[in-house]
Parts: structure tokens; C-alpha cells; sequence
């Protein structure tokens, strides 16, 4: 049975994911509308992605020792504020400065919940626990998406920024003290400790190129819609939309699954295969085709999200998994942010498949490096 306080961090992943999902998929369109090059849109999200580098480790080291319900319940006031900053401006220097703090406050939010599951020792199956986090997290995104696109179409982007925000405000509103936040005075070199090691320098890696596709998400995913298939806002809405339903239902697959650490080592490896065979083949063929493949590589995405998640917290102590987790997202954010500057200007200029083609072929091979990794070492 899943505790209250994993109950809790559930609805408040929801909100984030809602939110936040909305505005990576959907903006990039209105940057276009508003005149922003490929370059910037690209310098745009990578300063999203940025941000994180500098509060990831900060944000799981107060997790670590003093309050998490704080934390969040701050970074939801502060997101709700960005969102009324950036439907008040067309600015790009305005623009980048707001990214950068949503990127800051959307990581506190990010790294905090996670550290909320991570630190819990309730007696659940981990392959349900993980499960239902992501599966939240995911279910976020689908309605963030979906509602974003009608909100866009039936009146602008700035009602559905000014509608999010002020979702996030309640959010804030309703965050309270958690149970399961246990603190632990924790020393810096422990932190080093925990990632330095061999097994912890090899996942991180593979997390690594797992990262590098978020980019195309966030950058030439909705331009890419438009012009390879003629979709309006709302079109591309559905169509993302549809395809991240299949992000919870991959997550939902897994945590039905018990918990067994040689089913998950193949499932894991599965999972990234289908994430980087969706990618690719989402670009060929017309919209029925692409959109079939868009589920394959969102389920996979789903289904390797718990099990990242999971071989996370089998990998750091729970007095320091807060600032090591955070180190590992942290990882992968850089991971984006370089895919942002690099895959967004040569898309833009040399065609919009192509981030799409590198990125999954990238996940390809990251399974076969999986493959070789988790058969030598037990994680």
C-alpha cells in the first residue's frame, strides 16, 4: 500500500509536469510566431537546462539536511511568477532570464519530490513505487499538453500561461510537512564518495546519452509537427499529447511488473531500444505511421524512466541520496542543454528530421552499452 506521503508527491508531480510540459513542447512555436532564429530558441532552452546545473546539488543537499516541503512549496510560488513574466513579454534577454530561473525553480520542484520517494523506506514493491511516480509525472504532461494546445487555440498563449500559473499558486497553497523527509548531517566528501565510484562513473554514462534526446523535445519538436505535416497549434498539441499518454501507461507496464533485478536489467535495455527506434522512425511516413511510432517511444520512455529512477536509489545511502540524485540529474541536464545547442541550429538549417535521427540512434546505442555495463556490474 502506497503511503500518504507518496500519494501526496504523486498529485504534486502531476501539477509540476502539467505545467512545466506545456510550456517546453508548446513555446518553441510562439518563439518562431514572434521572430526568434534557430540560435536563439536553442540558447532559449539550453538556459533552461543550465539553470539546474547550478541548483541541482544545492536543492539535494537542503533535502538532505534541513526542509523539502519548504523547497517546493517556494519553487511553485516562484514558477507561478515566471509564468506571468513570460506572458507579459516578447523580450528575448527578458525571455532567457525568465527560462533561467523556470529552469531553477522547476529543478528545486524536480529534485525535491524525487528525494521524497527516494527517502522513503516504507515496505512497498520498488517496481510499484517507481511506477507510480513516473506514472504521474507522465500523466502531467499529457493533460499539460492537450490543455496547453486548446488554451493556445481558443484564445492565445497567454491565457494558458496566466491559467498554469495560477494552478500552481493552489498547488503552493496545499503543500504541507511530509512524513518521510529524514535529515542527516552530511558531509560534502560523502557526496564524492557516492558518485566517484566506478559503478556510479559507468551509469552515469549511460544516463548521460539517455539525456541528450530531451533537447529535440523541447526545441524542434512542435516546428517539426507544423511544417512536416501542415498541424495547427491544437494539431500539434493533440498529436504530442497522444503520443505522452503512452509515457504513463510505460510507466504504469513496470510497475505492475514485481520487482526482480535480472527482469529488470532486460527491461531497462528494451525500453531505451523502443525510445530510440520511436525517434527515428517518427519522421517518416505520414502522420498515422509517425504517430504509431511516437507511441513506441514514449511507452519506452515511460518504462525506462521508473527503472532509471529505481537504479538510483540502489545506487546512493538515503542520508545522501538527495544531493547524489541531484548530481545525476544534474548530468543529464548538461546532456540536454549541449544536445539544445547542437541538434536545434543543425536542424533549423539543415532539416528538422535530423535531431530526431542523431538523438535516437544516439539511445540505440546507449542500450547496447547498457547491455555491457549492467551484465558486469549488479545495480
Amino acid at each position: 500500500m502506497l503511503t500518504a506521503d507518496l500519494r501526496r508527491v504523486g498529485a504534486l508531480n502531476f501539477t509540476r509536469s502539467l505545467a512545466y510540459t506545456s510550456i517546453l513542447f508548446l513555446l518553441p512555436l510562439q518563439f518562431v510566431r514572434i521572430g526568434f532564429s534557430g540560435w536563439q530558441i536553442g540558447l532559449i532552452v539550453s538556459l533552461l537546462s543550465i539553470a539546474p546545473l547550478v541548483s541541482a546539488f544545492p536543492t539535494g543537499w537542503i533535502n538532505d539536511r534541513f526542509s523539502i516541503a519548504g523547497a517546493i512549496r517556494t519553487a511553485f510560488l516562484a514558477d507561478a511568477a515566471l509564468l506571468a513574466v513570460l506572458a507579459l513579454t516578447k523580450s528575448f534577454p527578458v525571455v532567457c532570464g525568465a527560462f533561467f530561473l523556470l529552469g531553477v525553480a522547476n529543478n528545486v520542484l524536480d529534485v525535491s519530490l524525487a528525494s521524497l520517494v527516494y527517502k522513503d523506506q516504507t515496505d512497498v514493491d520498488q517496481n510499484r513505487k517507481y511506477g507510480h511516480y513516473v506514472f504521474w509525472n507522465g500523466f502531467g504532461a499529457v493533460f499539460g499538453v492537450a490543455g496547453g494546445g486548446w488554451l493556445v487555440q481558443a484564445a492565445d498563449f497567454r491565457l494558458m500561461l496566466f491559467i498554469f500559473g495560477g494552478i500552481l499558486l493552489l498547488a503552493a497553497a496545499f503543500v504541507r510537512p511530509f512524513q518521510d523527509g529524514r535529515f542527516h548531517l552530511t558531509a560534502l566528501r560523502d557526496y564524492g564518495r557516492d558518485v566517484l565510484r566506478r559503478k556510479s562513473l559507468l551509469f552515469i554514462v549511460f544516463i548521460f546519452f539517455l539525456g541528450l534526446h530531451w533537447a529535440v523535445e523541447g526545441t524542434v519538436y512542435a516546428p517539426f509537427l507544423e511544417r512536416r505535416f501542415g498541424l495547427s497549434t491544437l494539431q500539434s498539441s493533440l498529436y504530442m499529447a497522444a503520443g505522452l499518454l503512452f509515457l504513463p501507461i510505460g510507466a504504469l507496464a513496470i510497475g505492475r511488473k514485481k520487482f526482480e533485478l535480472a527482469a529488470n536489467r532486460r527491461l531497462v535495455l528494451a525500453a531505451m531500444a523502443l525510445s530510440g527506434l520511436g525517434l527515428v522512425l517518427m519522421t517518416v511516413g505520414d502522420i498515422r505511421l509517425s504517430l504509431a511510432f511516437r507511441f513506441v517511444h514514449d511507452f519506452g520512455d515511460g518504462a525506462a524512466g521508473v527503472l532509471i529512477a529505481l537504479y538510483t536509489s540502489r545506487l546512493f545511502e538515503r542520508k545522501s541520496i538527495g544531493g547524489s540524485a541531484a548530481f545525476l540529474l544534474a548530468v543529464q541536464i548538461t546532456a540536454k542543454m549541449l544536445g539544445a545547442m547542437i541538434l536545434t541550429p543543425l536542424g533549423f538549417r539543415f532539416g528538422l528530421q535530423w535531431p530526431f535521427w542523431i538523438a535516437g540512434g544516439l539511445l540505440l546505442l546507449d542500450a547496447a552499452y547498457g547491455a555491457v555495463i549492467f551484465r558486469r556490474i549488479e545495480y
